[in-house]
């Protein structure tokens, strides 16, 4: 299905939104990303910087649990696991929404919401720590 979905995108100039939590599914198709956590887009960019270049605590830890193609290497070593406790899509927490969970996180995080702003050529994240995230 993904080689015909290709196939038409290519054929007819077609755009798709794909919703999925397979980011390997999505870097052999997808042109640009947007990353969401709780309902809010967090990181926005051509899929070859997100997949590349993430700046987004959260893009980084959805990159690093992507299992590895050989069986081997996954038994090597265990994918890492994001610390702190998931928010309520019901009542959200103040501020960042991945504050609870974030290894970043300072009391700006939890007092107010960043914005996105543009880190490289129409890649946009919502951090105010980028400068640690990237490091």
């Amino acid at each position: 299905i993904l080689n015909l979905l290709i196939d038409l995108k290519s054929k007819y100039n077609l755009t798709y939104v794909i919703i999925s939590h397979e980011l390997p599914l999505l870097k052999g198709i997808a042109d640009k990303i947007t990353v969401m956590y709780a309902g809010k887009v967090i990181e926005q960019g051509p899929a070859k910087n997100i997949f590349n270049r993430p700046h987004h605590p959260y893009t980084i830890g959805l990159l690093e649990s992507i299992p590895p193609p050989d069986p081997k290497t996954a038994k090597e070593k265990p994918l890492p696991v994001m610390e702190g406790e998931p928010p309520s899509p019901v009542n959200p927490p103040t501020g960042c929404r991945f504050h609870t969970r974030c290894p970043f996180a300072t009391d700006i995080c939890r007092k107010e919401e960043p914005k996105l702003s543009e880190v490289e050529k129409e890649h946009f994240t919502a951090c105010f720590h980028l400068r640690n995230v990237i490091q």
